[in-house]
């Protein structure tokens, strides 16, 4: 996979024109683009039609977590609209994960398209060991997100979202195969903004991280694509 095949750009934006600018200016170095709640609540599948229009991929970044049929009944709506990844949240247990990757595998199936990725998100980036444990939480922070990671890999998905900080565990610990995204990564001499468990993209791809998702250094910056094209060679190393 090609340095800047592993980078997954947020599109942390509410609205449509935003969205467009800034795949058009990326698209040339990156492939993969995050659809998250504030776009798509802002927007719906109207964001989802724009990056594929553009020629990029979607990450749909909902974390579904619900009762596994009404999970089902989504994993199906969303493999629909020919995305290439989308999230769960391995709290949902293991009963709704594996049921969002069996019937997004059937409708791909029903429709002809390729199954998306399924992924779960463990434990929040922006979360504290203080965070954890004030949810009930016992233990430290790795353990419950190594814990989550097992019980989604049994379930079937396809990986976990993870923070930079747990990669390494991780990788350790589950199949050659099963993909490791991680948010929270920020460039060298970037600031965190409400991300807490951190590490820069080389850091965090040495590590053992197959994708990283990064938003505001690249969408924030002056010239996007530059901003991108930097965070690729430091990568390279």
């Amino acid at each position: 996979m090609a340095k800047g095949d592993r980078i997954i750009v947020a599109l942390d934006v509410n609205n449509i024109a935003e969205a467009e600018k800034l795949v058009g200016e990326l698209r040339s170095v990156i492939k993969i683009f995050k659809v998250g709640s504030e776009l798509f609540t802002s927007c719906g599948f109207e964001a989802i039609d724009t990056v594929r229009r553009k020629g990029g991929k979607v990450f749909l970044d909902l974390k579904f977590h619900d009762i596994p049929n009404t999970v089902m009944k989504a994993s199906r709506a969303i493999t629909r609209q020919g995305i290439h990844m989308f999230t769960v949240h391995t709290m949902g247990g293991f009963d709704m994960m594996k049921g969002a990757v069996e019937a997004s595998r059937e409708e791909a199936l029903r429709v002809k398209t390729p199954p998306p990725l399924v992924l779960g998100v463990t434990i929040l980036t922006s979360m504290s060991a203080k965070d954890v444990s004030s949810i009930g939480v016992e233990g430290h922070i790795t353990d419950e997100v190594l814990r989550l990671a097992k019980l989604a890999e049994k379930a079937g998905l396809n990986g976990v979202i993870a923070s930079p900080q747990e990669v390494e565990l991780l990788r350790k610990n589950l199949g050659k195969d099963f993909l490791i995204v991680a948010p929270g990564v920020r460039p060298l001499g970037g600031e965190k903004n409400d991300q807490k468990r951190v590490a820069t993209p080389k850091e965090a791809i040495d590590k053992g991280a197959d994708y990283l998702v990064i938003g505001r250094p690249i969408t924030a910056a002056e010239d996007p694509k530059s901003a991108a094209e930097k965070i690729i060679n430091e990568i390279s190393g």
